[in-house]
């Protein structure tokens, strides 16, 4: 399975570069510095340059093409100003669904937010609810695609140790989850049919992240 990766340098990515080489696939990660390139080559993952805040729908399509999986693992980051959360979060992520479509590369994992689906709730961070709006309308432009996708929302991450373990449901409530098992999910996620056309979230729990996926 060939499967291209938005984001291809972030923390969950390069952990999903990891698990997809020693399992025999071929990772793509979309890269916005050439000095990043070492990084996946040592995951053996191929490194494609691209800044997808200053490219266009052909460009992408043609890095996607020939692709069995896209996966939108790119964000603005914490330090980011608010211009980058829409300029990543939302127009990177349509940008990304766009140029799939066009491509014809129909499995679309977008990793999402916990608490997309309400923005404007009041007591947020005025810097977290721009992030948050810009995911949701990310969510909101992916779902009206012709596309095979799935909508994970993580809960708080951390850099603990992956359990294997994890909860994944339609609504799980807050908890915190290591990217290493964000990682596994999405490779579980890849062949799971169950989990198209919906929005999950995931947290850690009690079940196996093959048990966790059969049950959806």
């Amino acid at each position: 399975m060939r499967v291209v990766i938005a984001g291809g340098h972030g923390q969950i990515a390069l952990r999903l570069e990891k698990l997809l080489a020693e399992r025999g696939d071929q990772a793509v990660g979309i890269i916005r510095k050439p000095e990043q390139t070492g990084k996946l080559e040592a995951l053996k993952a191929e490194p494609v340059v691209l800044d997808l805040e200053q490219s266009d729908v052909d460009t992408v399509a043609a890095v996607l093409s020939g692709a069995d999986a896209a996966v939108f693992a790119a964000g603005a980051g914490p330090g980011s100003g608010t211009e980058r959360k829409d300029t990543v979060d939302r127009a990177a992520a349509a940008l990304f669904a766009a140029a799939a479509e066009q491509a014809g590369v129909r499995r679309h994992i977008q990793i999402g937010s916990m608490g997309a689906d309400n923005p404007d709730a009041p007591g947020l961070d005025p810097t977290f609810a721009v992030y948050l709006k810009a995911k949701k309308a990310a969510e909101d432009d992916l779902r009206e695609r012709d596309l095979d996708w799935t909508i994970l929302r993580p809960g708080a991450l951390t850099n603990d140790p992956g359990t294997g373990k994890v909860l994944i449901a339609d609504k799980t409530g807050r908890g915190p989850v290591p990217r290493d098992d964000v990682a596994a999910v999405v490779v579980a996620l890849l062949n799971a049919p169950k989990s198209i056309k919906r929005t999950i979230e995931l947290i850690s729990g009690d079940a196996s992240i093959e048990e966790a996926t059969q049950q959806l």
